[in-house]
């Protein structure tokens, strides 16, 4: 029997996080300090020195949609949600299929994306390809803070002078005559940010629309001193129950923990 069909299974009921986000670290440090709930993580393992965790963390892919949902079914998952970057599309797809045939409920936890604010100088682009492409031809100094899986697509502009920042290392480096890299992990303070745009005489940030306060520091910054930010805007995501933040996700585990009848979340 699983949650779906009648409410929490006997005992402790078991759910899994599937994370990489600031908001999965305090959802599972959350759950794991209020107690009642046998909480999992998982993470991709993109990042090759991740934070410690709260809870028990497996690393590494399930192997696709079949993959996820025989794990859902094989640790007995009472419920699932899906804490994972707003840019994790292909993730948050095989979750929302995998939950579905597990017959597990499901819940998407999905930080605000930015808005545009009076002063800043927008270029919207739908992919990181498209937002390479609109830094125009002529030689630029841009600040890439793209994550190193991403910076590959760099290379198709060689002409512009690159400040790259990521977690982890990009190796190999870029084949293009100019990049600078810098490893550092957020939150980026503002003042920090506007600093750094000055000293490397910036001209254009690439960013995605990953949202939240941690990294919005170059943002505020680049508004600030008149940069333009080629932004990219956030790949579709599957049509499941979603919410903002981890108090939210905490009053769901509520309801289903107390929950009597029939139902399926997420499908």
């Amino acid at each position: 029997m699983n949650a779906s069909e009648n409410g929490w299974k006997a005992g402790a009921p078991r759910l899994l996080i599937l994370g990489g986000t600031l908001e999965a670290r305090e959802l599972a440090a959350a759950l794991a300090a209020r107690g009642g709930v046998a909480v999992s993580l998982s993470l991709a393992g993109r990042t090759r020195n991740p934070l410690a965790q709260a809870a028990p963390t497996r690393t590494g892919g399930f192997g696709g949609v079949e993959g996820l949902a025989a794990h859902l079914r094989a640790a007995r998952i009472d419920a699932l949600v899906d804490a994972t970057h707003p840019f994790a599309a292909m993730i948050s797809r095989n979750a929302a299929d995998a939950a579905c045939r597990a017959g597990v409920p499901l819940l998407a936890l999905v930080r605000p994306a930015w808005q545009p604010q009076a002063g800043d100088l927008w270029t919207p682009a739908a992919d990181i390809p498209e937002a390479v492409a609109k830094l125009g031809p002529a030689p630029r100094r841009v600040l890439a803070a793209l994550g190193r899986n991403e910076v590959r697509a760099l290379e198709a502009a060689p002409q512009h002078h690159y400040l790259v920042r990521s977690i982890d290392p990009v190796d190999p480096p870029l084949d293009v005559p100019d990049a600078r890299y810098i490893e550092a992990r957020g939150p980026f303070a503002e003042e920090d940010e506007r600093a750094l745009l000055d000293v490397h005489r910036i001209d254009a940030v690439l960013s995605k629309n990953s949202g939240g306060a941690a990294t919005h520091g170059k943002i505020a910054a680049a508004r600030a001193l008149g940069i333009e930010v080629v932004m990219v805007s956030r790949p579709p995501r599957p049509e499941v129950e979603t919410v903002e933040s981890v108090a939210q996700v905490l009053d769901w585990v509520e309801r289903l923990a107390h929950q009597s009848s029939p139902a399926r979340r997420g499908v």
